[in-house]
């Protein structure tokens, strides 16, 4: 009975045997002299790339995260001759000083001004330039198209509001024709009623062919066979355009959005710099011209500071604001939850 007992608990312990799962060697990488060995390898396989990336990685280490410290200079007197360590700290005077002070308002409405004419009218405009360039079937008139439209960007302010000046100035193109007929002459340039429309016809006129680039390439992602099933549907060019194109491109158009808000404030420099002169600060002062004749022309540092973190501190807000927007609606924003 005992040898029966054996050979069945035997033949039941073979049968586990061969029924238990064979032991499978761990896929996870071994964390010992192997992996560092690759990790060795892939540097030295992409060592060409990594070497084309020292530039601009240290231009955004220089100029825009070691800027940073530069904003303690909102917080003291400075006097260059001092330097940081030696000038006298005065913490909240110089904000204090800005929020009192009517040039800097006055600043900020123009700003927030020329935004908002910024946001309604640029903002679509190259979307609409690159709906109507995708729509085009030739390619030879397409590229033609875009290279034309792309040129303008290329040109200097300098170079650009000279064009303006020849054609809308005092004795201009338009003023000729004017005159021939006449009908009087109008001086749009030096016009400060006109400046924050012209301004913005400006950069449409400067930046509209180039920011189509990054909506074109949104474009050529969308399925076509989207657009032959809604045109097999009975859909016409705008349902086509409202339930095919637009949410095709959603996710770009919100990332830009909201890479847009965080520049809110920061409308440009040297465009306005360059007419500020002719229609008067009274029109043509912005935030940037504020803190560069506030540091620069009237030697008050620290004051000029306030005013440039004020601007980023508004920027980040936003950013931060229309990002919780955009995850609300379902899209990733520039930053995941």
């Amino acid at each position: 009975m005992t040898i029966v007992d054996g050979g069945r608990a035997a033949g039941v312990s073979a049968i586990d045997a061969r029924r238990r799962p064979t032991a499978r060697p761990d896929p996870r990488p071994s964390q010992g002299p192997g992996r560092r060995l690759g990790h060795r390898r892939w540097i030295r396989r992409d060592r060409v790339l990594l070497l084309l990336m020292v530039p601009g990685v240290g231009y955004f280490l220089v100029f825009h995260y070691g800027a940073l410290f530069g904003n303690t200079l909102a917080f003291v007197d400075y006097v260059p001759f001092l330097g940081l360590a030696g000038s006298e700290w005065v913490g909240l005077d110089n904000f204090q000083q800005m929020f009192g002070d009517a040039a800097f308002w006055n600043a900020v409405r123009n700003t927030v001004v020329i935004a908002l004419l910024q946001l309604v009218f640029f903002f679509p405009a190259p979307l609409a330039l690159a709906l109507l360039l995708h729509s085009l079937v030739g390619t030879t008139v397409k590229r033609f198209v875009q290279s034309v439209v792309y040129l303008p960007h290329f040109l200097s302010w300098v170079i650009v509001l000279a064009l303006f000046q020849h054609m809308l100035g005092g004795a201009g193109v338009v003023n000729g024709w004017l005159g021939e007929v006449g009908l009087g002459s109008i001086h749009v340039m030096g016009n400060p009623g006109a400046y924050k429309p012209l301004v913005v016809v400006q950069l449409i006129w400067k930046e509209c062919g180039w920011a189509t680039i990054i909506f074109l390439a949104a474009l050529s992602q969308v399925d076509e066979q989207q657009y032959e099933a809604s045109a097999l549907d009975g859909a016409g060019w705008w349902r086509r355009l409202w339930h095919v194109t637009l949410p095709g491109i959603r996710p770009v158009l919100v990332l830009l959005l909201v890479l847009r808000l965080g520049e809110f404030l920061d409308v440009g420099f040297e465009q306005f710099f360059l007419q500020r002169q002719a229609v008067g600060p009274e029109a043509g002062e912005v935030l940037d011209t504020f803190v560069y004749f506030t540091g620069f022309a009237n030697g008050e540092f620290g004051y000029a500071a306030a005013a440039g973190l004020f601007k980023g501190v508004i920027g980040v807000a936003l950013v931060y604001t229309a990002n919780k927007v955009a995850h609300r609606l379902g899209e990733q924003g520039v930053y995941q939850r």
